[in-house]
Formats: structure tokens, sequence, C-alpha cells
């Protein structure tokens, strides 16, 4: 007959308080909003990077419009698209405060607008990844803290010191700890992998913008 296993998940939820049932169920929030970012952002930014090579189609296309056209069939994303769109939009003036600015002037507003709405869209979701990768760790801390505070206050109760006593409670609450890191090293080295990719994607819009500028400013 096999030992019993005195160190287990369940044994130590069995005997943790609210506290600690209460880290453990931020951790798996923590976790499933982790996942969640991880996995649309990953999907979201290999769309983007599939769409790149679509830059040099656009400014091979025979004019602007069909140049527009097959952007749009390649950017699904819609991170490079809006910059030619928009600057064909606004390069012919309009009677507003903004059309009171020069040619040259209204281009690089329009252009700059773009990229920054670009920006905000590539990059949203990276600081709930960055901030999980940092804090969960600690989360998880908190919990083998609480954890072993907790099993050293029911044996001083009982008034009896055994060290069988002591290390299933105390190795229980270890497994707290390992939660956090769980949680953090998936955020953490997606938070890296995207924020490269987003450089990336970054400086072909910045490249892009330049071009579009020189077009639209002839």
């Amino acid at each position: 007959m096999p030992p019993a296993n005195h160190f287990s998940v369940a044994r130590y939820w069995e005997q943790g308080d609210a506290i600690s049932h209460a880290v453990a169920y931020v951790l798996m929030l923590m976790s499933l909003v982790s996942w969640f970012f991880i996995l649309s952002k990953a999907f979201s930014t290999w769309r983007v990077r599939r769409a790149a090579p679509a830059l040099d189609a656009f400014w091979g296309a025979p004019n602007l419009h069909d140049g527009i056209a097959l952007l749009a069939l390649a950017d699904r994303e819609r991170i490079y698209l809006p910059l030619p769109a928009q600057g064909l939009a606004h390069a012919g003036g309009a009677a507003t405060l903004a059309g009171e600015m020069s040619r040259d002037e209204q281009i690089i507003r329009v252009l700059r607008q773009e990229i920054t709405r670009a920006t905000h869209r590539i990059e949203s979701g990276l600081t709930v990844l960055a901030s999980i990768g940092a804090t969960a760790p600690f989360v998880g801390l908190l919990g083998t803290v609480w954890g072993i505070y907790h099993a050293l206050s029911n044996v001083s109760t009982a008034g009896i010191v055994q060290i069988d006593k002591i290390a299933g409670p105390v190795g229980e609450a270890l497994i707290m700890t390992g939660f956090g890191l769980v949680v953090a090293i998936p955020a953490v080295l997606a938070y890296n992998g995207l924020n490269r990719l987003n450089r990336l994607t970054l400086a072909e819009l910045d490249g892009f913008a330049h071009d579009l500028h020189s077009y639209f400013g002839k």
C-alpha cells in the first residue's frame, strides 16, 4: 500500500482560511486575464506582422487608390491603412480650423494622429501583462507567508512542536509561491515578445508616414 501523501494542494486548501483562499482566487483571476491578453494580443500582432509586406505592394501600385485597395485587403487590423486613407481624405483641405493650415502641416497633423491611434491600439493590454508579471510573484509570496503564519499559529495553539506537524503545512504553503511564478512567467515572456514586435511595427509606421508625407507634399 503506497504511503499517504501529506503534501498536496487539496490538503492546503482544506486547511487554509479565507485569506489563503482569497490569494488563490486572485492568482487564478490574474492568470485568466493574463492568458486572455496573451492569446488576443498574439493573434492581433500576428495579423499585423502578416500585413507588413503589403507596404511594398502599396508603393508598387499604379496609383494611390489601387495602393489603398491592396493595403485594405492585407491589413485586417487596420494599422497601416488609415495613414494613406486619411492622408488622401484631408489632402485637399476643408472649411475648418485645420483646413486653414498649409497643405504640408495638414498632412503632418493627420499622419501624426493616425500613428498615435495605431500606437494606442497595438500597445493596449501590455500594461496589464507587465503589471501581472511584476506583482504575481509577490501575491504568491503573500499566500506563502500567510500560510506559514497560519500553520505556526495552529501548532502553537496545540502546544506540541513536532517536525511533521510543521513541515506539512509549511511545504504546502510554498505552493502559493510556485503558483505566483506560474502566473508571472508567461506574462513576462509575452510582454517582452510583444513589445519587441510592436517596436518593429512602430518603426515601419514611422517610415511609412515619412514616405506618405513626401508623396502628399509633392
